[in-house]
């Protein structure tokens, strides 16, 4: 599932096409993903103006002049699909061969693509989730935090309020291991498996360690931590692994900068070394279902 660094890049580059734009037209190809689709979400799209963008953890919200705000949660396949203005047409292979759309465009929606949006410029996007675990929603800008699935989150981590005091209080008591909490979205928002573990291989803390020890020194180097991971992996464009690909069509590089994550049996780079003497490399372990990657050696 795409974490804050790939939602966030997401985000920024649906800004720079769809901000002060006028959606001209707005469908849906079917009547749900996760959930259903808001009733009438075509048309309360269309004729509309997107004024501003904001992200909250994973999920996008995109401000419209009606109002409303267009929430998005990419879930664990979706994605944005962006053709720009004066873009040329996506040819798609059907049965007959070149298809055309209702509205006699020769870019149809391709496969998987939920919900489709042209501005008046000619600018278009597509949501395209084949597993369909995304969701859309409509939710009125004033109340955008009151929103089911935003209500009860935390800080966001890149804010000024995400502060070593605010974790230290966050964690104080808690008996699960500092993985599990901070991947609880009431802990901190929009951090997953990836950045967790590499902001944890950069702090030097074991994903064993108990939440409540962390409050204090730990905690001092947990929180720049974080911020920096999020930070580089958003000016990498975010990790593509699966299916995340961003909007414009490319992936992000900072899988390539990977410390930990998904290195199990490779050395350590804070290591000397496989060889004796050296750590035994980056470990792999289950933690609640989920893999956890860390060096033992300089992990405590």
């Amino acid at each position: 599932m795409p974490e804050l660094p790939e939602v966030e890049t997401v985000m920024r580059g649906l800004r720079a096409m769809l901000e002060g734009r006028r959606i001209r037209h707005a469908e849906t190809t079917r009547p749900d993903l996760r959930w259903p689709f808001p009733e009438g979400l075509g048309r309360r799209l269309t004729g509309a103006t997107v004024t501003g963008f904001r992200r909250r953890g994973k999920y996008m919200l995109a401000r419209l002049d009606t109002g409303e705000s267009l929430l998005i949660h990419l879930g664990m396949s979706g994605r944005m699909v962006a053709r720009p203005a004066g873009a040329a047409p996506v040819p798609w292979m059907g049965p007959q061969g070149l298809a055309s759309d209702a509205r006699g465009h020769n870019n149809p929606p391709e496969a998987h693509e939920h919900l489709v949006m042209e501005t008046m410029d000619g600018t278009r996007i597509g949501f395209v989730d084949p597993r369909r675990f995304g969701s859309i929603d409509l939710v009125p800008t004033v109340a955008e935090d009151a929103h089911k699935l935003l209500a009860g989150m935390g800080p966001e981590p890149l804010e000024a309020d995400f502060t070593v005091a605010r974790l230290a209080a966050s964690l104080a008591g808690k008996r699960t291991p500092i993985k599990a909490a901070l991947l609880d979205q009431r802990v901190v928002a929009g951090l997953g498996n990836i950045y967790v573990a590499e902001a944890l291989f950069r702090a030097g803390l074991s994903p064993r360690r108990e939440a409540h020890t962390i409050p204090g020194v730990r905690a001092g180097r947990l929180v720049p931590a974080i911020k920096a991971v999020l930070e580089e992996a958003i000016g990498a464009g975010g990790s593509s692994l699966r299916d995340y690909v961003r909007a414009d069509g490319e992936l992000g590089r900072f899988q390539d900068r990977f410390s930990v994550y998904d290195r199990e049996g490779q050395p350590c780079p804070l290591c000397p070394g496989l060889e004796a003497g050296g750590c035994a490399g980056v470990s792999r372990i289950v933690q609640s279902g989920r893999s956890s990657f860390y060096c033992a050696r300089t992990q405590r």
